[in-house]
C-alpha cells in the first residue's frame, strides 16, 4: 500500500461535501468545525468548487462531487482531504472515479459513515486512508474538541513515526444527539458517559496483520461492485466494523454477518473490533450488539475461534480514534492491547 506525506502546519486541507449537503443546510456548524480544526492543529481549510452548494445541485450532480475528489488529488498544494460530514448515497462517485489519478498522487483521505465508499475507492488504488473525525462531527463539536480524538489525530496524522499503541478511552463518552440545525444547541455540552472496557466476546491469542472493513450499513450498497474487495484481499485482516447513527436493528446485522460468511470472508479473516454501542435514542440504554455476534458467528456460523472484541473507540460514539486502513495492527487478545507496528505517513 502506498503511504501519504504526514501534515504539517499550515498545509492546506481540502474540506469536501461528497454524500450530504451538510454545510448548505448548517452553516454555523460547519463554519465551527472549520474554525476549531484551523486553530487546533493549524491547518488551512479549503473548500472545493461544490462543497457549499445547496441540496437539490449537490444531490442531483454525483459526478460535480467526484470531480471535486479527483481535483483534491489532483491539486499538488492539498495535502489532505476531510469531509464535512456523511450520509448515504456516495456510491453514485464510482463511475466517475479516476484510480490512477488517485494512485498517482496519493495523500490522506480522512472521513468516516458512508465514506467507507471512498475508502475502498483509496483501497482500489492502493492508498492507506484513515477512518476519524469529519469538519461537522467532532471538529465541529459542541464548545470544545475531545482531547482524546486531538491526540489520535495528531499522532496518526501529523507523524511519520510508528503509532503503537491505541489506548482505549477510559473516561467518559457520548453519542447524545441535539440537533445541528438549531444554532443555539452549539453553546450546550453534550453529555457524557461513564467508559466502560475493551470487551473480548470470544478468541484469544495474537495476531499481527491489516485492517479492513468499517462502516456495516455501507456493505450492502457496495458488495459485488468494482470495488468489492476479492477473497484473496481479505484473507487474514482484522475486519473493523460499526454501525451507522441510524443505530441498525440487530436483525439487520444477523443478515448482513450471514453475506459476509456465504462469501467465505468470515471464515479467512483473523479478528473482528467492533465499535462502542450507542444509546438508544428512545430508551437511553446502550445498544448491546455483542449478544448477536456471538449468536451469529458462535452459535449459527460455528466459528468458535474466531476473536472477537468489541467496545471499541471508533465510529459513530465520541470521542473517536484515527484508524489508518491497510496498516499492520497488532492484537493481543489476552490483554485486550491493541497498537500498530509501523507509521500511517511517511
Amino acid at each position: 500500500m502506498i503511504k501519504p506525506q504526514h501534515l504539517k502546519e499550515w498545509d492546506k486541507v481540502a474540506a469536501l461535501t461528497l454524500s450530504w449537503w451538510g454545510p448548505w443546510a448548517c452553516p454555523e456548524r460547519y463554519l465551527i468545525g472549520k474554525k476549531q480544526l484551523e486553530e487546533e492543529f493549524h491547518v488551512q481549510v479549503v473548500e472545493g468548487k461544490y462543497t457549499l452548494k445547496d441540496p437539490q445541485w449537490i444531490y442531483d450532480h454525483p459526478e460535480a462531487r467526484a470531480e471535486d475528489l479527483m481535483n483534491a488529488f489532483k491539486d499538488t498544494s492539498i495535502k489532505a482531504i476531510f469531509s464535512t460530514i456523511w450520509w448515504e448515497e456516495s456510491i453514485r462517485l464510482l463511475p466517475y472515479i479516476d484510480f490512477e489519478v488517485m494512485r498517482k498522487n496519493p495523500k490522506i483521505f480522512m472521513w468516516f459513515s458512508d465514506s467507507t465508499i471512498t475508502h475502498f475507492f483509496c483501497h482500489k488504488a492502493w492508498i492507506v486512508s484513515f477512518y476519524g473525525p469529519a469538519i461537522m462531527a467532532w471538529f465541529g463539536e459542541n464548545c470544545w474538541m475531545f482531547p482524546y480524538m486531538v491526540d489520535s489525530v495528531r499522532n496518526t496524522l501529523f507523524s511519520n513515526d510508528v503509532i503503537g499503541e491505541l489506548k482505549p478511552n477510559i473516561d467518559w463518552w457520548t453519542s447524545e444527539h441535539l440537533d445541528w440545525s438549531i444554532a443555539e444547541n452549539q453553546k450546550i455540552k453534550r453529555k457524557l458517559q461513564p467508559c466502560t472496557w475493551r470487551r473480548r466476546i470470544q478468541g484469544e491469542g495474537i495476531h499481527i496483520w491489516e485492517t479492513l472493513g468499517w462502516c456495516v450499513d455501507v456493505f450492502p450498497f457496495i458488495v459485488w461492485t468494482s470495488i468489492w474487495p476479492s477473497w484473496d484481499e481479505w484473507k487474514w485482516k482484522i475486519l473493523v466494523l460499526e454501525p451507522s447513527e441510524e443505530q441498525m436493528p440487530t436483525y439487520a446485522l444477523e443478515r448482513i454477518l450471514r453475506n459476509l460468511w456465504s462469501q467465505w470472508i468470515l471464515h479467512v479473516i483473523s479478528w473482528i473490533l467492533f465499535w462502542r454501542s450507542q444509546l438508544n435514542y428512545q430508551t437511553n440504554i446502550q445498544i448491546d450488539y455483542d449478544e448477536t455476534l456471538l449468536k451469529i458467528v458462535h452459535n449459527e456460523l460455528w466459528l468458535s475461534d474466531l476473536p472477537i472484541i468489541t467496545n471499541m473507540d471508533f465510529g459513530h460514539t465520541d470521542p473517536i480514534m484515527t484508524l489508518p486502513l491497510w496498516c499492520k495492527m497488532l492484537i493481543d487478545g489476552d490483554r485486550k492491547k491493541i497498537s500498530y507496528g509501523e507509521s500511517a505517513c511517511i
